[in-house]
């Protein structure tokens, strides 16, 4: 809901014309290059999985990692919040190895190292660009009571037990997947370098012609809130963020929503091989029809 609110404010206040101009943007060449860096981004996180669910003692092999991850992708980008593909291959391996608390676990950490890498990165770059930096800053007005919210709910749930404990098995296992902190930390580095080189492909196409190092601030910040579970396929946040930022540094709020709306659509032609994926793996399963008896 939160991301059709979104969606909303940015096309009322910058008209549907930036948005139609990012879906027309998307042509042949960008969609090779989507499913080129899609391709090698997939093998990337997957092989993060392999190594973070062989720490925790899950066996799993990366080709059936990467196909499960391209599903789980698929599924991200089609259905709400953007996390239900996770749950499911979770789900999955958790069953093949009897362990679906474990197999969450594994993922959750997994994701986590991406996402931590995301900010380190985001923040370094961040730092030599005041200007997206001013007007992303929230008055004390607002993060003051808000931290403070934050902080009696995280004392809440610290009172009940079953979370407690919950959260200290986490961070057991968290302390367990130590041996593949280094590479999950690699790949995640060059996972995103795949994700910015996509965002820059992406605003190339609707005619941004920054710099690299001008754009990149600006992407990272669309890539920081696009993790945030209240999107819509990927979409909302993403595009108000990037409207916000680009316009913050002089190119144009409108050339952010394109560059965002082209970003996104992207994204999903990436991850459409977790489509087939999907359909072949069904067909699979489809039991066969019984020959009739004779007679």
């Amino acid at each position: 809901m939160l991301a059709v609110v979104l969606l909303g404010v940015v096309l009322w206040r910058l008209g549907a014309g930036p948005f139609l101009d990012g879906i027309r943007s998307v042509d042949l060449p960008a969609v090779l290059a989507a499913l080129g860096i899609g391709a090698v981004t997939t093998v990337l996180g997957a092989w993060r999985w392999v190594l973070v669910s062989r720490s925790l003692g899950m066996p799993l092999r990366l080709r059936p990692a990467v196909a499960d991850c391209y599903q789980a992708l698929f599924l991200n980008t089609v259905l709400p919040a953007g996390v239900l593909g996770d749950v499911g291959r979770a789900v999955k391996q958790g069953r093949e190895v009897g362990d679906v608390g474990r197999s969450a676990r594994a993922v959750m950490i997994e994701k986590a190292a991406g996402q931590i890498v995301l900010v380190l990165v985001g923040v370094v770059v961040l730092a030599v660009e005041p200007a997206v930096l001013r007007v992303l800053g929230v008055p004390p007005q607002v993060w003051g009571p808000a931290s403070g919210i934050l902080g009696l709910s995280a004392a809440a749930a610290l009172a009940v037990p079953r979370l407690r404990s919950a959260l200290a098995t986490l961070a057991a296992d968290v302390v367990r997947s130590r041996r593949a902190w280094a590479g999950a930390a690699a790949l995640s580095l060059l996972a995103l370098a795949g994700y910015v080189t996509l965002f820059v492909v992406a605003a190339r196409s609707v005619g941004a012609t920054a710099p690299v190092a001008t754009l990149l601030p600006l992407l990272l910040v669309a890539l920081l809130v696009m993790g945030l579970p209240v999107n819509l396929g990927g979409f909302g946040p993403r595009e108000a963020a990037a409207a916000l930022v680009f316009g913050a540094v002089g190119l144009g709020a409108a050339q952010g929503l394109s560059s965002a709306v082209a970003y996104g659509i992207l994204t999903m032609v990436g991850t459409l091989p977790g489509a087939l994926v999907l359909v072949s793996r069904r067909w699979c399963r489809a039991p066969s029809p019984r020959p009739r008896s004779a007679a």
